[in-house]
């Protein structure tokens, strides 16, 4: 099978799959009928130039010619020779008969869990939340009456905390398996567009029925679930896992035995973190982002990227990605940004207020937004505790409440009168999309003034990447505090910390930053586990 790099269309093709094959042929400079098979592989949109966007193609053909041949012939470095990607399913060297304990369902532990049942090893998975369909009501309850169920909510529950989101399917990692979560959501009711866009998402619908089918292959396949259900324990006897004690919704206590847990916890689960730490368990703190949400009309960001196109039917919600490095060496980036979406109250804690971005897979809401993050090293902690970089997460978020108004509401701020430090006293044209209120005040008083200060220069820069991106009319919500895991759990070359048995998995033990790179963590981990003869 060869690759073909680089194959351009115009907006207004008329067949994709003709078209590309007509492209393909003349680059290979063979006949289009001796081509057989054509599989796109990657497809972006080129909008570099307003008055010429196209689209970008990598395909792959295979066909009546000799492609060693052609190779040599053609010297195109656009040309490449690839093989169809197919995962196996490594060899289970394991012999105990005891079952694994997953601790978590979110995307790593979603894989982990697949993987080892899988393999035949019946795992037990531990979900403090509830199955998506109740979550989902506890999340419009939490905003429609302002009521959280600290245990079931953006964060805690059945997909974890991608599941509300925009269900964005980047990653900055390289790693082979990356298509095997990309085909596993597939298989589980994914869009197909998943497999071959630059920008691959789902959307928050969709995402929700994927999970719901992966728990059911996993429970196919020999797994069982516990929702509703902490992880209070880890029994350990001579370094190593020797079982579980586990709580349900009333408190009732039970011990299972286990020598294998996997902790695929994710990025909130702070009270277990703490529990691990009492236990000796080896952390280290880890750098992390803050900042607030910024939201735009979608139209304008439409019209910024796509000029004269911006409403061209095979065009969708634009999006954007923003870095700059303004004076002081500081970084600020643009994070998760949701074309078509809306700001989230994503607290997991009572009496904290955080924000989120989320979309549906049509992303045909009003408003864009994104996150606008400045790097926090352990240095911004003013402590040497592993835990410090956590707290400080915890007492942005707990002055974000009481500034909103001790009722959810989130602190919002027009970003012009960001950049003047005054407070605001109204909105203009962009409508705030968060589900419990907002509150006008002056969001750096919130916000370290390291971070404040990186933002201000930031905008500016920012506004010249992308014109419009600090218009009077932009407005921000915050904070913005839970992008990454704000400590890591130390693991060794085995994936298992000083504690034999225990697996660090996925965002919450410091190992990924995405659904991606946390569901690829997932897969290995779990082969760590098949790996390990006891």
């Amino acid at each position: 099978m060869l690759r073909i790099n680089e194959i351009k269309l115009p907006l207004d093709y008329e067949d994709e799959q003709n078209d590309l094959k007509n492209e393909a042929a003349k680059i290979l400079k063979v006949n289009k009928n001796s081509i057989k098979t054509l599989e796109i592989y990657k497809k972006s949109v080129d909008c570099r130039k307003k008055n010429e966007i196209k689209f970008i193609f990598s395909v792959d053909v295979s066909g009546d010619f000799d492609e060693d041949s052609l190779i040599l012939k053609l010297n195109n470095s656009k040309i490449i020779k690839t093989e169809k990607y197919l995962y196996e399913l490594p060899e289970n060297k394991r012999t105990s008969s005891l079952r694994p304990v997953v601790v978590g369902f979110g995307p790593a532990g979603m894989f982990a869990s697949l993987i080892l049942a899988k393999a035949g090893l019946n795992p037990l998975i531990v979900e403090r939340g509830q199955r998506v369909d109740e979550r989902t009501k506890s999340v419009n309850t939490f905003w429609n009456e302002r009521k959280l169920n600290p245990d079931s909510n953006i964060q805690f529950g059945e997909g974890g905390a991608g599941t509300f989101s925009d269900g964005k399917l980047t990653t900055g990692i390289k790693d082979s398996r990356i298509r095997e979560v990309f085909t596993e959501f597939c298989r589980n009711g994914a869009p197909e567009e998943i497999m071959y866009s630059a920008l691959p998402h789902i959307g928050t619908d969709k995402l929700k029925t994927v999970v719901k089918n992966m728990r059911e292959k996993v429970i196919s396949l020999g797994g069982e679930f516990r929702f509703e259900t902490k992880l209070k324990d880890i029994i350990i006897y001579n370094n190593s896992v020797q079982g579980v004690t586990l709580t349900d919704k009333n408190g009732n206590a039970e011990d299972f035995e286990t020598d294998t847990v996997i902790l695929a916890i994710g990025h909130s689960a702070r009270d277990t973190v703490e529990m691990l730490f009492n236990k000796g368990i080896p952390m280290l703190q880890k750098p992390f982002s803050v900042g607030a949400r910024i939201e735009h009309k979608q139209e304008m960001i439409n019209n910024s990227q796509y000029g004269k196109f911006a409403n061209h039917p095979r065009l969708k919600a634009a999006s954007y990605k923003l870095a700059c490095h303004p004076q002081g060496g500081r970084g600020a980036y643009t994070f998760c940004m949701c074309p078509g979406g809306t700001v989230v109250c994503a607290s997991s804690e009572e009496n904290t207020v955080v924000t989120n971005g989320m979309s549906e897979y049509a992303r045909d809401k009003e408003n864009a937004n994104c996150a606008v993050l400045v790097g926090i090293s352990p240095e911004d902690f003013n402590s040497e505790h592993p835990l410090a970089g956590m707290y400080m997460q915890r007492e942005i978020e707990q002055k974000a409440f009481k500034m909103g108004g001790e009722d959810y509401s989130a602190p919002a701020q027009l970003v012009k009168d960001f950049l003047s430090n005054t407070a605001s006293t109204d909105c203009k044209n962009v409508k705030p999309s968060f589900p419990t209120g907002v509150k006008y005040t002056n969001l750096q008083e919130l916000l370290p003034k390291k971070v404040t200060d990186t933002m201000c220069d930031a905008f500016v820069k920012m506004n010249n990447m992308l014109s419009g991106f600090a218009c009077d009319d932009a407005l921000l919500t915050g904070p913005e505090t839970r992008s990454s895991a704000p400590v890591r759990i130390v693991r060794d070359e085995f994936m298992q910390t000083i504690i034999r048995g225990l697996y660090p998995c996925g965002e919450g033990a410091g190992y990924a930053g995405g659904i991606v790179s946390a569901g690829v963590d997932g897969i290995k981990v779990a082969e760590a586990v098949l790996n390990d003869e006891r």
